[in-house]
């Protein structure tokens, strides 16, 4: 038995080394983050400033961490330092949440300076979250969050340029459904489109780029050969959704479970794609790892 786990150990690493990104988008760096904290881990959402030097980022036990992002003059992460301690947020009665109900998954920057974040326990939802405020502030609730799988609900938020909040489940209910996407404005909730979803691809994060475009995160796992990755990119005009362009698709093992997606705009007007990995607080077998990719202008 032990030879078996060391042989499917080594192939694992084989087949990573050998792994391969396929699509436009090219690869800048994986960045190795570690802080000794207990709270440290499982991020599945991130926001990265304007100039991509300071970011948001949101686990999924109901931590928010802020921190600053040094780079090198051709603009490689060299740190990732806390500029806080972490938030434990609460519910809108402020207080500590459950496992099922503090299932934190989603995080989108709201105008006030603070966050919306998704839940995805056994009440789906979405809460607001002022700057500095460890208490939800309470949304509207659309009748099908209700409905929605269990620990697949609400995992993806992003908002667009007009204040609009987007919220779409990781699972759709059974292979080749399509994601139904939610939109809440003017404090109410519609569903506007749907995502076409193929094969197993969750989807677990996104994010409206500086370019108006909305960018989608999905994931898909192979048990040990470790996690896929893709981001597709859609236009959005007038409720409708189109394109489907696929930026970036790894094969398993290239990198950990990529969970957040930050897009944003550098100094050197390239977009890039900035995600961040859910180790699952298994320090031992996962890492949290902060990807960057850039695309042609």
């Amino acid at each position: 038995m032990r030879t078996l786990v060391f042989t499917m150990i080594a192939l694992c690493f084989g087949l990573q080394a050998m792994a391969q990104a396929t699509g436009p988008a090219e690869f800048l760096q994986s960045y190795l983050w570690h802080v000794d904290h207990p709270q440290f881990g499982g991020f599945s959402g991130l926001e990265l400033s304007d100039d991509g030097n300071d970011l948001v980022t949101l686990s999924d036990r109901t931590s928010l961490w802020r921190a600053h992002i040094t780079r090198d003059a051709q603009g490689r992460i060299t740190a990732v330092a806390p500029t806080e301690n972490p938030i434990t947020l609460h519910d809108y009665r402020d207080r500590e949440m459950t496992v099922s109900r503090g299932d934190s998954e989603g995080l989108a920057l709201a105008p006030d300076g603070g966050v919306y974040v998704s839940f995805e326990g056994d009440l789906p939802r979405v809460d607001h979250y002022a700057k500095g405020s460890s208490r939800a502030g309470k949304l509207p609730r659309a009748v099908e969050f209700k409905n929605m799988q269990a620990n697949a609900s609400l995992e993806a938020l992003a908002v667009d340029q007009s204040g609009a909040l987007y919220t779409l489940p990781e699972r759709s209910g059974r292979s080749g459904l399509a994601f139904p996407v939610f939109e809440l404005k003017n404090n109410r909730w519609s569903r506007p489109f749907s995502i076409p979803r193929e094969g197993e691809w969750q989807a677990v994060g996104a994010d409206f780029g500086p370019d108006g475009r909305l960018y989608l995160l999905e994931r898909d796992f192979w048990g040990l050969l470790g996690f896929l990755t893709r981001v597709q990119v859609f236009d959005v005009k007038n409720g409708k959704l189109s394109g489907g362009e696929v930026l970036l698709q790894t094969t398993a093992g290239h990198h950990d479970n990529l969970e957040g997606l930050s897009v944003w705009r550098d100094a050197a007007g390239f977009i890039r794609l900035t995600m961040i990995s859910d180790d699952n607080f298994r320090k031992i077998l996962q890492r949290t790892e902060i990807v960057e990719y850039r695309l042609p202008k």
